[in-house]
This record gives C-alpha cells, structure tokens and sequence, in this order.
C-alpha cells in the first residue's frame, strides 16, 4: 500500500508540476504580447488555455481517486490537499493570463499613446513571485515560500502607482478612455497574479509545516 500510494504521489506531483510550466508559459506570452502589442501571440494564448482548463480537471480527479483509495495521513495527506488548492489557483493563472492577452488584442490594434506607465517593472515582479512559488512547490521550500508573501506588497504598489497614472490620462485624453481603462485592466490582471502566487507559497508552507498561515501577519 505505501508504495502504491507514493507512486501515485509522484505521479500527481508531475502532473501538477506540468500544469505549473503551461502557466508559466501563458504568463510569459502574455507579457510578450502586451510589451510587442503583438495580437497574433496573444490569440495564442487565449487559444491554448482550453489545454490548461482540461489539465486542471485531471489533476482534481487524481487527486479524488487518491484521498478515496489510499486515505492518505500526515504529510501525505497535506500534500495531497495543497495539490487540490494550488491545482484551482494555476487555472485561475490561466484565466487571467488569458484576460491578459485578451485585452492585448484590442489595445494591440489601436493607436499606441506615449504613457509613462512601467508595465515591464509590475510584470516582472507578478512573474518572478509565480516563478518562485513553483520553485518552493518543486523543491518542498518553505523558506522560499515566505519570501514570496513578502513580494506581494511591492506589486500592489506597483499596480496603485499605473492606476493613478491611468487615471490621471484619461483626464487629460478622455477620448482614449476605453484604450486606458483596457490597460488599468491589465494591471489589475497582474496584481492578481501576484496573489495567486501568494496563495500558491502559503499553501506550499501548509504542505511543508503543517502551518496554516493565511490571514496572518506578514513579516
């Protein structure tokens, strides 16, 4: 039973780990896609997020069939419940990367404005905190983990700094207000990313520690 039940484990640890680097990917193209204005590589990404959804879904029934076959205990049963949530967390990735890239499709076809608003600076940050929340999955590293919920806060000022520069431009070009409020859409998108890695490095410290530490204070 116990190496029936760590080979499943692995198995769902691949798999998860898969759903992790399609993520990853989609992120990065849709960052792409916004800096380069290119539509072609964001009707990409908005096309390959069905494998993503289909993904999800396998992971969720292997997860299921383990907890209904094996009835895992301990740190068995921790790492199958943080697969659960950070499986659900990945695809909401997926959705916002998609969002990403849907609104790159539009600003991409229209007139660029000369905005001194730092994308590249606030997707930086929103990727390197979802790259580092995969790292300290992979590597079961719950130091890592904590460094990632430190991150979030620099992303949420990054995201009220765009916001009032958008704000302040539609003030002075109200006819560009539908262009600028699809980019305040963007970098609302990628704060949220920023907190599903949160969510993602929490659940890796419940995984590791046993520790449930949302809602508290970060240090």
């Amino acid at each position: 039973m116990t190496q029936h039940i760590h080979r499943q484990i692995d198995a769902l640890k691949q798999k998860i780990l898969h759903v992790g680097t399609l993520v990853e990917e989609a992120i990065a193209n849709a960052i792409s896609a916004l800096i380069n204005r290119d539509a072609a590589l964001a009707q990409k990404v908005m096309a390959n997020d069905d494998v993503i959804d289909r993904m999800e879904v396998e992971v969720e029934e292997e997860c299921l069939k383990v907890l209904a076959l094996y009835q895992p205990v301990a740190a068995d049963l921790r790492f199958v419940v943080a697969v659960l949530k950070i499986n659900n967390d990945l695809e909401r990735m997926g959705d916002l990367a998609r969002n990403i890239a849907k609104r790159v499709t539009y600003v991409a076809g229209a007139e660029p404005m000369d905005l001194p608003v730092d994308f590249r600076g606030m997707a930086r940050q929103a990727q390197n905190m979802v790259k580092e929340s995969l790292d300290a999955l992979v590597n079961a590293d719950a130091n890592l983990a904590r460094q990632v919920r430190t991150e979030d806060d620099e992303v949420d000022l990054s995201r009220q700094r765009i916001r009032q520069q958008l704000l302040a431009a539609i003030r002075r070009t109200p006819d560009r207000t539908e262009y600028l409020l699809k980019l305040n859409s963007v970098s609302k998108h990628l704060e949220r990313l920023a907190d599903m890695a949160t969510n993602i490095a929490e659940d890796v410290i419940y995984m590791v520690e046993g520790e449930i530490v949302r809602h508290q204070m970060r240090e």
